[in-house]
């Protein structure tokens, strides 16, 4: 089969894992399978004794906003700025990418 969407994954103290990227290709937007692949991942580092997954997005993404919390995260933190020290301003839905919003969910 085709490669629907990718997920990359870094690792933390105290048994935290953190989404760092999640892409599903354009074609298979819209299908569920990104909240499949959330879903999965948290079985997967849950039963290998992960307690805490951690993901973070930018102000202007509306609908990563919407989409990790319809997954069940929820908002723990703001880094103010933290896009403004990249070269070229990000807007997306014409609002400028400026803070990153930080989720979490934890893995009983």
């Amino acid at each position: 089969g085709a490669t629907a969407g990718v997920m990359l994954f870094t690792f933390h103290p105290d048994h935290v894992v953190e989404i760092k990227n999640m892409a599903i290709s354009e074609k298979y937007q819209g299908m569920g399978i990104g909240k499949m692949a959330i879903k999965e991942s948290f079985e997967v580092y849950r039963s290998r004794g992960f307690n805490k997954m951690i993901v973070g997005t930018a102000n202007s993404s509306i609908a990563n906003l919407a989409f990790y919390q319809k997954a069940g995260f929820r908002m723990s933190e703001i880094k103010k700025d933290f896009f403004k020290k990249y070269p070229d301003p990000i807007y997306e839905n014409g609002i400028r990418a400026l803070d990153m919003v930080l989720f979490e969910k934890n893995l009983p």
